[in-house]
């Protein structure tokens, strides 16, 4: 079955792509020629499908494994505009962009939108792995996560979608630390897998749920498990840039942008890009550090 999908202008798919490293995160895989990806999904029917998205002119194109019921084929398009932001508009980043070096030419390369995945739960699972963290570590428990509770493609005994939190809740501490191997992770998955599984916690409706940033931040802290550069990156998925994920490589780069190599801490980082307001977030996730890749 295959589907086109439209993009509100200028949209690129090696640049969603590209935005972060979730591409790199099972159960992603990107498609290096052509700069799109593929994805296995577990739809809310019980239906695990495999998404080959590829770009197409305005927008993208989908290949999908298997036949789908209309009801099903409309998920996969909500699905897929979520996770590619297809809806989103950027125009008063870019006029603001311009204005700035380091930024200047992010319309042109249509820049601002940031891969996600087709659940909040899944975000929420895969940015708590990410933190206090090697990158390689990450991969790692993502992977273990799906391989072990995740639904097998059909005909694809290897491949597997993300486990849904019923799966996941029905696990316990131990075999997440141990199997898995989250270490102190493994309770706050398994707590937002329950919470989640059992409506004590509804996380979807965070997507659109119209709440400004301040409320937003509040509920995603409430999540035992993230702290503030988690729901900064949390914020950002949701369309909301007006916190920065202060870490050590912000921390870095801001030192050598601004402050001449000096330590900085997180009062620096946020003068830095203040007057970006709404944006700032955006404006320091896009920002040319390329010199400062090799130091």
């Amino acid at each position: 079955m295959n589907l086109t999908l439209p993009a509100r202008p200028p949209f690129s798919l090696p640049s969603v792509v590209r935005s972060h490293g979730w591409v790199q995160m099972a159960p992603y895989t990107a498609d290096e020629t052509s700069g799109g990806f593929d994805y296995i999904d577990h739809l809310p029917t019980g239906k695990v499908v495999r998404y080959r998205v590829r770009p197409d002119p305005g927008g993208v194109s989908v290949v999908l494994d298997g036949v789908l019921t209309p009801a099903e084929q409309d998920e996969v398009k909500a699905r897929l505009a979520w996770m590619l932001g297809l809806d989103q508009d950027f125009s008063e980043f870019y006029a603001l962009a311009e204005q700035e070096p380091k930024l200047q030419g992010a319309a042109a390369r249509a820049q601002g939108r940031i891969l996600r995945s087709p659940t909040l739960f899944e975000d929420v699972v895969k940015t708590i792995l990410t933190t206090n963290t090697l990158w390689a570590a990450t991969l790692r428990m993502d992977r273990n996560l799906v391989t072990q509770f995740g639904a097998p493609l059909l005909g694809y005994l290897t491949q597997y979608a993300f486990p849904t939190p019923d799966r996941l809740a029905g696990t316990d501490e131990a075999t997440l630390r141990t199997q898995t191997r989250l270490g102190y992770r493994a309770p706050y998955v398994l707590e937002l897998a329950q919470k989640v599984a059992d409506g004590s916690l509804e996380l979807e409706v965070l997507k659109d749920s119209g709440l400004g940033t301040v409320e937003l931040r509040k509920r995603l802290l409430a999540i035992k498990g993230i702290g503030d550069y988690a729901a900064a990156n949390l914020l950002m998925l949701l369309g909301h840039y007006d916190y920065l994920p202060v870490d050590s490589w912000a921390l870095k780069v801001v030192s050598y942008e601004w402050h001449a190599g000096q330590p900085v801490g997180r009062k620096e980082v946020e003068a830095a890009f203040e007057k970006w307001g709404a944006f700032k977030g955006l404006a320091y996730w896009l920002w040319d550090w390329s010199y400062l890749q090799n130091m």
